[in-house]
């Protein structure tokens, strides 16, 4: 018989009703049989789940010491600057989200990249002569972390790496590592206040590499680059033909003694997606809104890389509504007085971390120069009963219920970091703590009494 033959059948006395079967080779013409699978369940997470590690809730959950009971847990551990209350967002902020929800206008899908209208005001404002924008040149994102993701996902393919920095921001790995993408970490510098090692940076570049991370300002240093150093970073990628992600979430949250220099200004030849969003600088982290900024003014992307992402926006159909319907008002209502109250909050909080953790001896703060953090060197040698930092940030919350994140979560050993963004006497409360903490662990190195005469 003709395998592709539909056959009809008499049914007797049964109204005449047309009875089909396609029989196709190699298939089972049996409903309910597939060759070769034995029907049984197994269900299993996939690969991407497996290969999905975010280092810093491993070392944190397994963390199993409990507070010392008898004093109040100041967590100097998390990167939410709300958590405390008292960075509030400004009134003007508030009022956008509440007139966007009375508006009614905003409860409807937009387009997976964002309201037309939104990322128009996006590109108007960052636009500048030295780095023009367009609305065709944003796309909106939930929060800067998608941002990130959506540039991974577009510029990288498994079996090929991105370089991202060490200390460094540890979401590029949990993302990169879980499309099967190869992660190379390139050195910051703690003496020379977390430039990067250039040298070191470019031998890791090959044929391979997909794209170069750069976090400035940095989380967790809280480092802010010169101009001339971002200018020698460029001149590696244009050199080596590598485009950069620049993850500049904390743009602008720098302190008055240094100046936020978008990379994008400095370079007309490094094709450059820029993410930020409103996490930081309005002081909305839960409202999830963040961009890509798309730099290429020597078409090197081309229109191959923005129809990417216009496709890989439309997995989830775009960010929250209501957040892109108050963003005109967000973005040109906000007054300046609300961003330099922040930053004097913040630079004076680092100020003082900085000098109290100074003093004492066996540990090396770094003086930050924006964002929400500073990173401490611990002098292991002279903590002898403390294998690491894990170790010692472990027993700091045992006996002072103070938290701090070892940095190894940040593939950086024997360094904590430090949030800044906590009311000032809980800051100052939390640096004696960690006073009296190392001055009960802390022990003369070998071969330099003088130390402890001191």
């Amino acid at each position: 018989m003709d395998p592709y033959m539909i056959q009809l059948h008499d049914h007797g006395n049964l109204p005449s009703v047309l009875d089909v079967h396609v029989n196709i080779p190699g298939r089972s013409s049996v409903p309910g049989k597939m060759k070769g699978r034995k029907a049984r369940w197994s269900v299993r997470p996939s690969d991407m789940s497996n290969k999905t590690f975010n280092p810093i809730r491993a070392i944190v959950d397994s963390m199993k010491v409990k507070p010392n009971p008898n004093k109040t847990m100041i967590a100097l551990s998390i990167g939410d600057p709300t958590v405390f209350g008292n960075l509030p967002t400004d009134p003007e902020v508030t009022q956008a989200i509440k007139d966007a929800l009375d508006s009614g206008k905003y409860n409807g899908y937009a387009p997976s990249t964002g309201y037309l209208s939104s990322r128009e005001e996006v590109a108007s404002y960052y636009h500048c002569p030295e780095a023009p924008l367009e609305a065709k040149d944003v796309i909106l994102t939930s929060g800067c972390s998608q941002a990130i993701e959506l540039c991974l996902a577009v510029l990288a393919n498994p079996g090929q790496n991105i370089l991202v920095p060490r200390p460094g921001f540890s979401l590029y790995r949990t993302l990169a590592e879980s499309m099967g993408i190869e992660v190379k970490p390139y050195n910051l510098l703690p003496e020379k206040f977390w430039e990067i090692d250039l040298k070191q940076l470019e031998s890791l570049i090959d044929e391979k590499t997909a794209c170069l991370v750069v976090n400035n300002p940095s989380n967790p240093c809280g480092s802010v680059f010169s101009r001339s150093h971002l200018q020698k970073i460029l001149a590696v990628a244009a050199r080596q033909c590598v485009p950069i992600l620049a993850d500049e979430i904390y743009g602008d949250m720098v302190f008055s003694d240094s100046k936020f220099e978008p990379l994008a200004t400095l370079s007309s030849n490094v094709p450059i997606l820029s993410c930020g969003g409103l996490a930081k600088r309005w002081l909305v982290p839960g409202w999830r809104l963040g961009w890509i900024l798309i730099h290429d003014r020597r078409d090197i992307f081309g229109n191959e890389i923005r129809d990417g992402l216009v496709k890989l926006s439309q997995r989830i159909l775009g960010p929250c509504t209501l957040v892109q319907g108050a963003l005109k008002s967000i973005l040109h209502r906000t007054p300046q007085e609300f961003y330099h109250n922040t930053l004097s909050f913040l630079k004076s909080n680092a100020d003082l971390c900085y000098g109290a953790l100074a003093a004492i001896p066996g540990l090396r703060p770094i003086r930050p120069s924006g964002a929400m953090y500073l990173m401490v060197g611990i002098e292991m040698e002279h903590f002898p009963e403390f294998e690491n930092d894990v170790e010692f940030t472990e027993q700091l919350v045992a006996e002072q219920s103070v938290h701090c994140l070892p940095a190894t979560c940040f593939e950086y050993p024997n360094f904590f970091r430090v949030v800044i963004t906590i009311p000032e006497v809980m800051l100052l409360e939390a640096c004696s703590r960690i006073q009296e903490f190392c001055d009960q662990h802390y022990h003369c190195a070998e071969g330099s009494p003088e130390e402890c005469d001191k």
